[in-house]
């Protein structure tokens, strides 16, 4: 989440090398993507069994967020009354582990297979999505040429651009057609140090940051208005994190501010930023202040059935989910996944998988598992022949 961690327990590492096992064991082909030190995109490809099939991914995010305040073990996977408690259950090993037991169902068991299916654990969508950006540069191939030497062998799994792609999600086998995007970034306000004793003499960084942070709640209230009837809900601004200021006795020459402005879908990130930094400026006068760039940017999920050849591929997914006693609903989310980077990247993709939001992030997440059986045997059937 942006912080400078060390140790086992950190990154995806562990992740990544638990499912190159259980691959390797069921006869995949896999392949890994470097995308930063210690955190590595894993993709595993099971060919179909008839000419000319489609290509479908299946994705699943290998990271969680932070563990502080929960009130449960975290990483003691206990089993009560049919759920699993633990950091990561929900969201989204959940999803994942439906994904890897229907990959493992479908090589090991006879019959045709009328899709081929490729699997990929992404890194880093909680924070920056740099996993899921990584991954759609795999089959662009304007951008072949400039990519790391490391993209090959997982260029050589993933192949060429996928039809449709099923994002792993906790959406109590629901299908989300359309979410939020998201941008993020820092503000820095700048001051001049000096000591408490003799004020007149710096800049105190807070006061600007002050002004800013009213400016800031300010327009959080006016978007709530703005197209609320929205089935994504209204768009979104929020303030995260403040740091600031060295002791009591030190005029602060630097404060750190980080946002976030979630867009509807449609609407544009770039000029949604550019209106809290209007706002700001409006509001701050002629202080020192610097927008870094965006360490997230992310648009909206259109509906992937707008998408001739997918959309049959939805409707599919939602009558497997329906024959099995879900509700299947084609619904909205206020929240942002990796679907949104790669529909941009070219891929109508919906958002898929057991467990619900609302267990999400908490301090006692978990997922009923039957849930997850579910989820396996529905994206199974997806891509089983008629028997």
């Amino acid at each position: 989440m942006g912080r400078d961690v060390s140790g086992p327990e950190y990154l995806e590492g562990r992740v990544g090398d638990y499912l190159v096992q259980r691959f390797t064991a069921a006869g995949l082909q896999w392949a890994r993507q470097p995308v930063a030190p210690g955190r590595d995109n894993v993709v595993a490809r099971l060919e179909a069994t008839v000419p000319r099939a489609p290509v479908i991914l299946w994705d699943a995010h290998q990271d969680t967020v932070p563990v502080e305040n929960m009130t449960i073990d975290p990483f003691a996977p206990v089993v009560r009354d049919g759920r699993m408690y633990g950091r990561g259950t929900c969201d989204v090993k959940g999803g994942m582990a439906a994904m890897v037991a229907a990959l493992e169902r479908l090589s090991a068991i006879a019959g045709a297979r009328v899709a081929t299916v490729v699997f990929s654990a992404t890194v880093n969508e909680e924070f920056g999505f740099t996993g899921a950006k990584a991954l759609a540069r795999l089959w662009d191939a304007t951008a072949a040429g400039d990519a790391p030497a490391s993209d090959a062998a997982a260029r050589r799994v993933v192949g060429r651009r996928p039809t449709v792609a099923i994002i792993a999600e906790p959406t109590r086998l629901d299908l989300v057609v359309q979410h939020k995007g998201a941008i993020r970034w820092r503000i820095l306000v700048h001051g001049r140090a000096c000591h408490s004793a003799f004020p007149e003499q710096g800049v105190n960084a807070i006061y600007p940051t002050g002004r800013a942070i009213l400016a800031i709640e300010t327009l959080a209230g006016e978007l709530l208005t703005r197209h609320a009837d929205h089935p994504c809900g209204p768009p979104t601004l929020n303030l995260g994190t403040i740091r600031g200021g060295a002791g009591v006795n030190l005029v602060p020459d630097l404060t750190i501010l980080e946002v976030e402005r979630r867009v509807l879908p449609g609407e544009s990130p770039h000029e949604a930023r550019a209106e809290v930094i209007a706002r700001i400026a409006a509001a701050c006068g002629d202080a020192r202040i610097e927008h870094a760039e965006p360490f997230l940017e992310s648009a909206g999920l259109t509906d992937a059935t707008d998408d001739p050849k997918a959309a049959p591929w939805v409707a599919k997914l939602a009558t497997e989910a329906g024959s099995r006693g879900a509700a299947a609903a084609r619904t909205a989310a206020r929240y942002g996944t990796n679907a949104s980077v790669l529909a941009a990247a070219g891929v109508p993709s919906v958002v898929f998988g057991p467990g619900s939001i609302a267990q999400a992030h908490t301090a006692d997440e978990w997922i009923d598992l039957a849930e997850v059986g579910t989820a396996a045997e529905i994206l199974a059937a997806l891509v089983r022949g008629a028997d």
